[in-house]
């Protein structure tokens, strides 16, 4: 089956063959087929495309942009932790160790529960506009739960990270090099079947550099792509040693470094941004226009949680970045879209170029501007792939 999409007031491609890396055509028009694009031109030229075609719909000038590319979330837990939300709002300071909470709600959770709980989720997300979601285990922290997160996750995704080193769970508090050992050995070894990649919480709370070091090299070892949380409750060597790690990308970066900006822009490694956490946390707001101007590759997602950032709203995320953190709609948009399929490694997702997914969302808005323009307001119409 072929579609031909017509009449698109604003296409967004983020193919700068078309000028720039946005590559926004007016009055433009979309062919695909069979999930994939086939064509990408104005409307004046999509005559030609017609008889080819099975149905011909007409967007009625509307905004088309890519799907967004949420690539990093938590979305594979049980529970909530709406107290600890408010008792934050009156001024006690974020720390990891709430993350305990939830691995008990989850842990508790049966299969069927947790299938329901993440692909509600994932539903949410795709009436807002999202199309690929990473999804992290993490909330399991024995073998035979992280083993079940990431079984019960690849049934929604494709990218799903293996987060065995969330934070040390109860049960090995004071013996945390030997729970690092359960986490590149033995715990590695029962998800790997499942996973794609390797993250790891490199925090005060959490994991030290060094173990967070061996973590990533363990992922190496298999072939999984690498992560890290890093930078977020303070600056370390965190983003330096994770730069010379190799890693696909930097996430949080609350409290990246001058040192750490000039490292990311020589390694090319995604810098994640996750406004949804520094809003929830009251952290200060990354700036994004200094690593944008340095030359660092940005990438906006939600960390959907329930500790620290309980939105599935990528279009919220724009908001902020565009309000707090100095980007452009513009930068903002390429950045939940093309920056996360540059985190994920998925060359052919948040674009639109002959080749590309044919993952598609028509906006009830003429342009991308109104996603920030109108925070709050689902302005998602249609949403295919």
């Amino acid at each position: 089956m072929t579609t031909l999409l017509r009449n698109i007031g604003e296409l967004v491609t983020n193919d700068p063959r078309w000028g720039d890396r946005f590559g926004i055509l007016h009055d433009a028009a979309l062919e695909w087929s069979e999930g994939v694009v086939t064509w990408v031109g104005s409307d004046s030229d999509a005559q030609s495309r017609v008889s080819n075609a099975t149905e011909v719909l007409d967007a009625e000038g509307r905004a088309v942009i890519p799907g967004f590319v949420d690539s990093h979330t938590h979305i594979a837990f049980a529970g909530e932790r709406s107290l600890e939300f408010a008792a934050r709002m009156a001024g006690t300071a974020y720390s990891a160790g709430g993350i305990n909470t939830t691995d008990a709600a989850t842990r508790a959770a049966t299969d069927d529960e947790l299938r329901e709980l993440i692909g509600g989720r994932i539903s949410e997300m795709r009436a807002q506009g999202t199309t690929t979601v990473e999804v992290k285990t993490g909330y399991g922290l024995t073998i035979e739960h992280e083993v079940r997160l990431a079984r019960i996750a690849r049934e929604f995704t494709d990218h799903v990270t293996f987060l065995g080193a969330h934070v040390v769970p109860e049960e090995y508090v004071g013996r945390t090099d030997d729970y690092v050992d359960l986490v590149c050995g033995e715990m590695l070894d029962a998800v790997d079947s499942f996973v794609t990649a390797i993250d790891v919480f490199c925090e005060d709370g959490a994991f030290s550099v060094d173990q967070s070091r061996r973590i990533l090299e363990a992922g190496v070892k298999r072939g999984l792509r690498t992560h890290i949380h890093a930078a977020q409750l303070g600056s370390s060597t965190s983003v330096q040693m994770a730069v010379e790690s190799g890693v696909a990308s930097i996430d949080h970066g609350t409290f990246v470094t001058d040192v750490d900006v000039h490292a990311l822009c020589k390694s090319g490694a995604v810098l994640t941004l996750l406004p949804g956490s520094d809003f929830s946390t009251r952290q200060p707001y990354p700036d994004a226009r200094r690593f944008i101007d340095a030359g660092v590759t940005v990438a906006l997602a939600t960390n959907c949680n329930p500790g620290s950032s309980y939105t599935t709203s990528m279009a919220f995320c724009i908001a902020i970045a565009v309000r707090e953190m100095g980007m452009t709609p513009s930068e903002a948009l390429w950045s939940a879209t093309k920056g996360g399929s540059i985190s994920l490694g998925s060359p052919l997702l948040g674009n639109f170029e002959v080749g590309s997914l044919a993952h598609i969302v028509e906006l009830d808005a003429p342009n991308h501007i109104h996603l920030a323009y109108r925070p709050g307001v689902n302005l998602v119409r249609t949403v295919w792939g």
